[in-house]
C-alpha cells in the first residue's frame, strides 16, 4: 500500500507547481491580454523586426476561420521543413556520426508527430538523427508546436471572455505565436536548460565520446545538444526525447533531483492555463474551478495507478524506485507530454489504465493550451445538460449556450473515439498487428489501442517504439496525430467565435465558479469520456489485471 511518504512527495510537487503556475499566469496575462510585461523594452524591437520581415500587421485581428487557417498553414510549413531536414540529414552539416537520412515513411511520421506536439517516436534519436536533425528537425518544432497550442488556448479564451470593443476578434495568430516563443517558451527553456545541464544533462556539438569501462570494454557515450532539447520537450509538453529510452536514459535524466525537476517542468504551463483564463475573465474563481476539476481528475488517475504497486517490477528503471515511474507515467499522460522514465511494458495494468484515462479525457489538466480547450468543451456540454435538467436556459459566462454550440462540442468530443477506434480496427483487419509480432490477446490489443490513443491525444508515449517503424503504422499514426490535433482545434475555435459574438447577461442562470459545479463537471466527464471507452478498456488493461498479467514483459 502507498504510505504517507509518497503523499508528501505528491503534495510537495503539486504545491510548488501550482505556486509557480500562479506566478507564471500573471506574467502570461501581460503577454496576451494587457500587452505589457517587464521584458517589453527588450523584446518589442525583436518582435517588430520579425513582424516586418514576415509582413505581419500586428494590429490586424482575425476571426476564428482566419485564425485556424493561419495556424494550419503554418503547421504544414513546419512539417515540410522537418520532413526535408530529416530526409536529407545525411548530406547536411552537423552530422559527425554520418547518419543517413530517414526513409520517407519514418520522416513523414516524425514530421507530423513533432509538428502536432505529439512526439511519437518510431526512431531512436541517439542512433539515427544528426545534430542538425535533432535541432532543426525536432527541437525547433517543439517550440513552434507548443507555441501554437498556447496561441489556440489564448484565442479560445478571448472568445469566451467576449468582445472588448466592436473591432475585437480572437486576436492575431502570428502575433500570439511569436510572443509565445519569444516571451514565454524561449525564456523558460533557457532557464530550464541551465538547470538540467547543471544537474548533469550534456550539452555539446562534438562527436560521441569513446571510453573504456571498468571491465575493459570500449563503450560509446552518446552526447549532443541534449539539455536544450530536454527543457523544451518538458515545458512544451512535447515529450520527444533525445534518446530512444527518453528520460529513462541516464544522460537525459541523471538522478532523482533531475527527475522531479523534469516532472514539474511538464506540469507548469498547463497548470497556469486555468489561472490565465480566470485573469482574462476578471473572475479568478472561474479559473480555480477549472483547476480544481482537472487536478481532481489527475488525483483519481494517480489513486488508480498507485493501488497495486510502489515497488520495483520487472523492466522498471531501478534508479528511481517503484513510486517515481508510476507518478511519471500518470503525469505524462495526464498532461499529454509523452516522455517516459521507464518502460511502459513494465507497468502494472492499472497504471496503464490510469494512463489511458488521462489520454481519453485530455483535461487532467491536459497538454499545453489544448488541455484547457478540452475542459471548456466539457463545460459547454455539462452546462447544457444541467440547464435542461433544471428547466433553465443554459448559459456560460453570461452567454446563452445554444443547440448549435452543443452540437459542435459533441462533434469535437466524438471525434476522439472515432479517430482512435477506426485505425485500431484497421490495424487488425489488414494484418499490420500480426506483421510486427503482436497477438490478439489483451496484451497485444492494449499495445495497439495505446498506440492510437496516444497518437490521437497528441501524447506520444507508446509501447512499440521502433517496432512500429513500418509503412502502415508510420502513415496511419501520422494521419491520426494530425486529425487528433486539428479537428478539435477547428471546432473549438468555431465555438469560441460564436461565444465572442454573444450578448452577455449580468445574472448567471447557473453558477460555475463555486464548489458544486466542479463536482458535476467531474461526473459528467467520467460519464462522457471514460464510459465511451470502457468496453475497449475492459478487453485491454482491465482484462490484463483480472487475468493477473503483471505487465507486458
Amino acid at each position: 500500500m502507498i504510505g504517507p511518504y509518497y503523499f508528501l512527495i505528491i503534495a510537495l510537487v503539486w504545491a510548488i507547481v501550482v505556486l509557480l503556475a500562479w506566478i507564471l499566469a500573471k506574467y502570461l496575462q501581460g503577454v496576451y491580454d494587457s500587452g505589457k510585461t517587464i521584458f517589453d523594452k527588450i523584446m518589442d524591437p525583436v518582435d517588430n523586426v520579425i513582424y516586418k520581415i514576415l509582413g505581419i500587421d500586428k494590429n490586424q485581428e482575425m476571426g476564428w476561420k482566419e485564425y485556424f487557417l493561419s495556424l494550419f498553414i503554418f503547421s504544414i510549413f513546419t512539417a515540410i521543413i522537418s520532413f526535408l531536414v530529416l530526409s536529407f540529414q545525411g548530406v547536411l552539416p552537423l552530422n559527425p556520426m554520418k547518419f543517413a537520412g530517414l526513409k520517407w515513411p519514418l520522416a513523414l511520421n516524425t514530421a507530423l508527430s513533432i509538428s502536432s506536439n505529439t512526439n511519437l517516436q518510431h526512431y531512436a534519436g541517439g542512433s539515427s538523427l544528426s545534430y542538425l536533425g535533432q535541432m532543426a528537425g525536432i527541437q525547433s518544432l517543439q517550440f513552434t508546436s507548443a507555441a501554437t497550442g498556447l496561441a489556440v488556448a489564448v484565442a479560445i479564451f478571448r472568445g469566451f471572455v467576449g468582445k472588448k470593443d466592436e473591432k475585437s476578434k480572437l486576436g492575431n495568430f502570428y502575433v500570439d505565436l511569436i510572443r509565445s516563443i519569444t516571451r514565454v517558451l524561449l525564456p523558460l527553456s533557457i532557464i530550464g536548460a541551465i538547470i538540467v545541464i547543471a544537474l548533469g544533462v550534456p550539452q555539446s556539438l562534438s562527436g560521441y565520446d569513446l571510453t573504456t569501462s571498468l571491465s575493459g570494454i570500449s563503450q560509446i557515450i552518446k552526447v549532443g545538444p541534449v539539455g536544450s532539447l530536454v527543457s523544451i520537450m518538458q515545458l512544451g509538453t512535447n515529450g520527444g526525447g533525445y534518446f530512444g529510452a527518453n528520460s529513462a536514459y541516464p544522460l537525459q535524466n541523471p538522478g532523482p533531483l533531475s527527475n522531479y525537476v523534469e516532472l514539474g517542468m511538464m506540469m507548469l504551463i498547463p497548470t497556469s492555463m486555468p489561472f490565465l483564463f480566470g485573469g482574462m475573465l476578471r473572475n479568478r474563481n472561474e479559473g480555480r474551478t477549472i483547476l480544481l476539476a482537472s487536478y481532481t481528475l489527475y488525483a483519481i488517475d494517480l489513486a488508480i495507478a498507485l493501488i497495486p504497486v510502489t515497488t520495483l517490477g520487472a523492466g522498471m528503471e531501478t534508479r528511481f524506485g517503484g513510486f517515481s515511474p508510476v507518478l511519471w507515467t500518470v503525469t505524462t499522460t495526464a498532461f499529454t507530454t509523452g516522455s517516459v522514465n521507464t518502460s511502459l511494458a513494465a507497468m502494472h495494468p492499472l497504471v496503464i489504465l490510469a494512463a489511458f484515462m488521462g489520454m481519453i479525457i485530455q483535461a487532467t489538466p491536459g497538454g499545453i493550451g489544448v488541455g484547457a480547450m478540452y475542459m471548456l468543451m466539457y463545460i459547454i456540454i455539462t452546462v447544457f445538460i444541467v440547464g435542461l435538467m433544471a428547466g433553465r436556459t443554459p448559459e456560460y459566462l453570461g452567454g446563452k449556450i445554444t443547440a448549435g454550440d452543443v452540437k459542435l462540442a459533441v462533434i469535437a468530443f466524438l471525434a476522439h473515439p472515432i479517430i482512435i477506434l477506426v485505425p485500431t480496427a484497421l490495424a487488425y483487419a489488414t494484418g499490420a498487428v500480426h506483421g510486427i509480432g503482436l497477438g490478439s490477446g489483451p496484451v497485444g490489443f492494449t499495445q495497439i489501442l495505446y498506440e492510437f490513443t496516444s497518437s490521437a491525444a497528441n501524447n506520444g508515449s507508446d509501447y512499440l517504439g521502433t517496432q512500429a517503424n513500418t509503412t502502415f503504422f508510420n502513415v496511419s499514426t501520422g494521419i491520426v496525430m494530425w486529425a487528433g490535433r486539428f479537428i478539435p482545434i477547428l471546432i473549438m475555435l468555431a465555438i469560441a467565435g460564436r461565444m465572442h459574438e454573444k450578448k452577455r447577461s449580468s445574472e448567471a442562470a447557473l453558477r460555475t465558479d463555486g464548489l458544486v459545479f466542479p463536482a458535476i463537471l467531474i461526473v459528467s466527464i467520467f460519464i462522457l469520456a471514460v464510459l465511451t471507452f470502457f468496453p475497449f478498456l475492459a478487453i485491454g488493461p482491465i482484462l490484463m489485471h483480472l487475468e493477473g498479467i503483471g505487465n507486458a514483459l
